[in-house]
């Protein structure tokens, strides 16, 4: 009795490291793309900014930290529907993208921080892998 209590126990402490790991924030990965390593720690990475592009010409703000904080890092004006920014690793990065649409103004908001990862046995050599460095500022929908 006492043993199936114990293998309970242990069959959910087991399923909630599984789900923690699973559903957690960090997209690291368990493995990571060597090509896409650099074999020096990196203090600045490129940010990727998806945008939607349907709309026209979208205006972008990067602020450092929260968007509460109004520490305006640069503003980008794109009709791209993809666009790169070189920012700090390991800093809060805040975005707006202001979408001009015919009688309405949209906004979309979203914050990154690019983290390092360094990997020491997944590839030839060790070397730092840049995560999350991707961020998605796309109109979902409009009214």
């Amino acid at each position: 009795m006492v043993l199936k209590h114990q293998i309970k126990i242990i069959t959910g402490i087991f399923t909630f490291l599984i789900m923690v790991f699973l559903f957690s924030c960090e997209k690291t990965g368990l493995f990571v793309d060597c090509s896409e390593c650099q074999a020096e720690e990196p203090i600045e990475a490129v940010l990727t900014i998806k945008l939607s592009t349907e709309y026209g010409e979208t205006f972008i703000n990067i602020y450092q930290g929260y968007l509460e904080d109004s520490v305006l890092y640069s503003s980008i004006r794109t009709y791209s529907s993809e666009t790169t920014i070189t920012v700090q690793i390991n800093k809060k990065y805040t975005l707006t993208a202001k979408y001009l649409l015919p009688g309405s103004i949209y906004y979309a908001v979203n914050s990154v921080t690019l983290r390092v990862k360094y990997v020491k046995d997944q590839c030839n050599d060790p070397c730092y892998y840049i995560y999350n460095d991707e961020v998605d500022l796309r109109l979902k929908y409009t009214k």
